[in-house]
């Protein structure tokens, strides 16, 4: 159950990976393709402005039987009314011909700057150009592909029994997920029932990338699958999940630590509570305080916020201050009274790239951890500029 930077790839998946054009000469066109039919489950941002590639994916999931997805980078394709579903559409039926399937067998993802229809001319004259049937296998290349603003490619190789399992993912801002993550995609070979599949998924996604945030915001974007062609026979499916949810738990961390200027993890462990619910909102309180945030980055060891984030969840009225515990890497802050010695200890435990707050509420036996990055200078200035 070990995970590698490099291992066999699944067997029967091929990609393809370029550059369309539409910002720089960075990649930013993505595709994988299964050989053979597959069993997918997939989540799809909640957002009202979801774009015309979650419209047109969650119709497919509906109508075909997905074998293939279609990432297009540097540009959302959000907000760009019915002329933006067109241009779905048509990249879609564009790139079925040139795989020999059925456009709803394709899954299409966009990520990048809101309000800008797709340059069609260029998308066009990439895909007529695309030959499939000398395609690779890279999904190193394809999750360099799908970067926008992040800093390094993200992904993650397993194996279960015979069948082997890789994950890729991108983000590094507008991350506060409501249902999937900002893109994230796992491929494998094992034979798994659809149903079953799915209902794997669906706890993974629940426990791993709705537990990140890096800014509070749902971006409109938002897309998790796996597919799964069973090339290599059945596998355990209980060490299957098992196997998943490390490299998913992996894949968010990774997303963590390359937050929009991050320079450090956060994790944040909420204990005691009255059920999970509560204590994944005390956590997401928590890791989403700015306050709390920047006392991160810059090792201030102003425990106090971790508290007023905590008091924040007004709704919470079983919470009382009397029986909660809270800590930072082992040195619990409160009730104590920290003497000058303990804040200096803090603040060094603070400086470290990978800060852990643990919280006890003292109401029930229910738990949560998410994940989280600092705040920086660094995520204004890339913000500020993001579409100049």
């Amino acid at each position: 159950m070990d995970l590698y930077d490099e291992m066999p790839q699944p067997l029967g998946f091929q990609t393809l990976a370029g550059n369309i054009g539409i910002k720089d000469t960075s990649d930013d066109f993505a595709c994988v393709f299964s050989a053979e039919p597959c069993a997918v489950s997939a989540m799809f941002s909640q957002n009202l402005f979801a774009g015309p590639s979650i419209k047109l994916s969650r119709q497919h999931m509906r109508q075909g039987q997905p074998r293939a997805v279609v990432v297009v980078s540097k540009n959302a394709n959000v907000a760009t009314g019915s002329e933006g579903m067109v241009n779905a559409v048509e990249l879609t039926k564009r790139l079925a011909a040139k795989l020999h399937c059925a456009p709803n067998d394709i899954l299409v993802a966009s990520t990048g700057i809101i309000g800008r229809p797709y340059p069609m001319n260029k998308i066009r004259g990439f895909v007529d150009k695309l030959k499939p049937e000398s395609a690779d296998c890279d999904f190193s290349a394809v999750a360099r592909a799908i970067m926008t603003t992040d800093t390094i490619p993200k992904h993650v190789f397993a194996r279960v029994g015979d069948a082997t399992i890789v994950g890729i993912a991108k983000g590094v801002g507008m991350i506060e997920p409501n249902m999937a993550t900002m893109l994230g995609f796992f491929f494998t070979d094992a034979a798994l029932a659809q149903p079953v599949l799915d209902s794997i998924f669906r706890r993974i996604v629940d426990s791993t990338f709705n537990c990140l945030s890096i800014d509070t915001d749902t971006s409109t974007s938002d897309t998790a699958a796996i597919f799964a062609n069973g090339l290599a026979g059945a596998v355990p499916e209980d060490e299957f999940e098992v196997v998943l949810h490390r490299m998913a738990l992996a894949l968010v961390k990774k997303i963590a630590r390359d937050g929009e200027g991050a320079t450090k993890l956060l994790e944040v462990s909420v204990k005691g509570a009255h059920d999970n619910a509560q204590a994944r909102r005390v956590a997401k309180a928590i890791v989403n305080s700015p306050l709390v945030k920047t006392a991160v980055h810059g090792a201030d060891p102003n425990w106090g916020r971790v508290a007023m984030a905590i008091g924040k969840c007004e709704q919470d009225t079983g919470i009382e201050p009397a029986r909660v515990r809270i800590a930072f890497d082992g040195l619990e802050v409160y009730p104590l009274q920290l003497g000058t010695s303990d804040l200096r200890r803090l603040s060094a435990l603070m400086l470290g790239e990978h800060v852990r707050i643990a919280v006890h509420l003292g109401c029930g036996g229910s738990e949560a951890t998410v994940w989280g990055c600092d705040l920086s200078a660094r995520y204004v200035s890339i913000n500020a500029d993001y579409s100049t």
